[in-house]
């Protein structure tokens, strides 16, 4: 009986030593994200489009400089060459670079319209076809692809002057206007000076349009400009960013400048 209790207590310790051992702590990592690390080498190396596609797996990056595309097909894992300005298209939003490459030519075309990942079954806007020469041979690559839009548009921005004019809350009913773009989503809200107003961009290199604009049906003031505002705004075709400023011009040589405030 004395030996059985015994063997009891020995057993009771041995839980109680168990129970009060530390909980081992979850390693943390602080690994980023691969969207994360996309998004820091596009800044890092000025890249403005992105493609890929499977069977075999690619991807190509269409930076300032260099025009890269990447493989699992054997003799084709790595081709780069010197970025050229691509050829377009008369009737058609279709763009094509011709790239020298060691021991050959990558033709990259780039087309406008909606395209599926034939694995994942993501939605990409552009169509990509490449195809590759070397030693009298060609190689085709098919796929999706992106362009990534200027990060610098990605803030709030006030109208600072319409076609040289500087604006001043007189010529507008409730506020000065301001746009807030959102380069992620590539969508962007704001005022016209008395209604709200949002909608979409279209970005391409060198391209902003801000399409698919909704309005509030409020009554304005008299003083109130903004539909020269908005009727600039929808034909508006190039942008630039310099010194703090958002520079929209269209065709006509109508330009609004936005001054960024954050």
């Amino acid at each position: 009986m004395a030996k059985g209790f015994g063997i009891l207590i020995i057993a009771l310790l041995c839980a109680s030593c168990k129970t009060n051992l530390p909980t081992p702590k979850a390693v943390e990592t602080n690994e980023p994200s691969f969207a994360y690390k996309q998004q820091m080498e596009n800044l890092e190396k000025g890249i403005y489009f992105r493609g890929s596609g499977n069977e075999p797996r690619w991807s190509l990056k269409i930076s300032e400089k260099n025009i890269e595309f990447t493989s699992l097909k054997s003799g084709y894992e790595s081709l780069s060459g010197h970025h050229t300005e691509p050829l377009l298209a008369m009737d058609a939003n279709v763009k094509m670079y011709r790239v020298p490459i060691t021991d050959g030519t990558m033709i990259v075309q780039i087309m406008q319209q909606e395209c599926i990942n034939t694995m994942s079954g993501d939605k990409s806007s552009y169509s990509v076809r490449i195809e590759i020469v070397k030693d009298n041979k060609s190689e085709f690559f098919n796929g999706c692809g992106n362009y990534i839009t200027d990060f610098r548009l990605h803030d709030i921005w006030v109208l600072e002057k319409i076609n040289g004019e500087n604006v001043t809350s007189a010529n507008y009913a409730k506020e000065i206007p301001n746009l807030e773009i959102n380069s992620t989503t590539n969508t962007f809200m704001g005022s016209a000076g008395c209604n709200r107003v949002g909608g979409d961009i279209f970005f391409e290199r060198g391209l902003l349009r801000f399409i698919n604009i909704n309005s509030t049906e409020m009554v304005c003031a008299d003083n109130n400009n903004e539909a020269v505002l908005l009727k600039t705004l929808q034909s508006t075709a190039k942008y630039k960013v310099e010194n703090l400023r958002l520079i929209l011009t269209n065709s006509l040589g109508n330009e609004l400048i936005f001054k960024k405030v954050d």
